[in-house]
């Protein structure tokens, strides 16, 4: 089947269920600089009454229009029933990443490190990435492109059919050469 005549045009907003609306804000926006743009107050089903439940869903602005978005509940028992019962052991693989430039990034760790928020940078080769966690577990990301990004994806694109099929034959080699060799996988 042919790809889309035409893609997506970039992220609207990512959804996220959370148990305090003011911490998850003090997070994203006092901490990591992004803005809360929008809040709307809504009722939604209870999904297991169908009873009239109550609903805080706030948005925080990224620059190409899109958004982060939070949906906190009235009522605890709908958080809890829109949350995972058990976290993987090893969570770094589910996360959200926005490229960013280098200002951005440098600014977005600082301010990290003044809230005494864990962050971790990992240098893909590919893309240099600060990874930070909010209160009730989202993992962002935020990535550096390198100056010859557009030839790096240009490389992939080529041989990203053949690099599947290969790794799913059961040829696991890595095909990333430009990441330190010095660097755990991430």
């Amino acid at each position: 089947m042919p790809p889309l005549p035409r893609l997506p045009e970039r992220l609207h907003h990512h959804a996220y269920v959370v148990a305090d609306q003011e911490a998850n804000r003090r997070f994203f926006e006092d901490t990591l600089g992004l803005p809360l743009a929008a809040t709307w107050c809504e009722e939604i089903r209870h999904p297991l009454s169908g009873e009239p439940t109550p609903m805080c869903h706030t948005f925080f602005a990224l620059e190409d229009g899109g958004a982060l978005a939070f949906f906190q509940f009235a009522d605890p028992e709908v958080y809890r029933l829109c949350i995972t019962d058990h976290p993987p052991q090893v969570r770094n693989f589910d996360h959200i990443a926005f490229k960013v430039d280098d200002a951005t990034y440098d600014a977005i760790v600082a301010r990290l490190h003044a809230a005494r928020e864990p962050v971790r940078e990992t240098d893909h080769g590919y893309c240099r990435s600060a990874y930070a966690t909010s209160p009730d577990g989202l993992i962002v990301e935020f990535t550096v492109d390198p100056p010859d990004a557009a030839v790096i994806a240009e490389r992939r694109r080529a041989d990203a059919h053949a690099e599947l099929a290969r790794w799913l034959a059961g040829d696991r080699r890595p095909n990333n050469v430009l990441r330190p060799a010095h660097a755990a996988a991430s």
